[in-house]
């Protein structure tokens, strides 16, 4: 079946700890990894045809990843975005894993320092979970504010890649 809506995009869901993951290409790329419920989720409609192929070394890796064995993802991406959401997520693969960094942390970097609030509005509109990290940004105060894949989420990706012992995933 062809979508004339969708050129160039593929689909597929992936099983994870965390609950079903929709990964969608553009033209072989990765493009996005959306969770069930997530907030500012495309209309499925945009994820283009169901086709698993593109997507073997993704999987790979999340797999790895959710096994505790990979730490940062090398995977080829394709962020659409304006220049300043994709320069905070350029900045968000940087964020090690098991680390944290400020939403002003994060827009004193991109030399913007009064920007939190932009720097959280690009953060939430992440297409590509997971790989690029937007888990890892707190509040000023180190606290949890929000994600688009949803608190208990962010605190149990948080808190499994700190290595704390009751965070092993399982299924959500």
């Amino acid at each position: 079946m062809s979508d004339t809506h969708t050129p160039g995009r593929r689909h597929t869901v992936v099983d994870s700890p965390y609950g079903p993951l929709t990964l969608v290409a553009s033209d072989g790329v990765l493009a996005g990894l959306y969770m069930t419920g997530q907030r500012h989720r495309p209309d499925e409609e945009t994820f283009g045809e169901e086709d698993p192929r593109p997507f073997g070394e993704t999987a790979r890796q999340l797999d790895a990843y959710f096994a505790g064995e990979l730490t940062e993802f090398d995977l080829p991406l394709h962020l659409d975005g304006t220049p300043f959401q994709r320069a905070v997520w350029a900045e968000l693969l940087r964020i090690p894993y098991g680390e944290t960094r400020s939403y002003g942390e994060l827009a004193r970097t991109l030399g913007s320092p009064g920007a939190s609030r932009a720097v959280g509005l690009a953060n939430g509109r992440n297409p590509v979970g997971i790989i690029v990290p937007c888990h890892r940004v707190l509040g000023a105060s180190g606290g949890l504010t929000g994600y688009g894949g949803g608190l208990d989420r962010k605190q149990r990706l948080l808190a499994f890649e700190r290595g704390e012992e009751d965070a092993v995933p399982a299924l959500f």
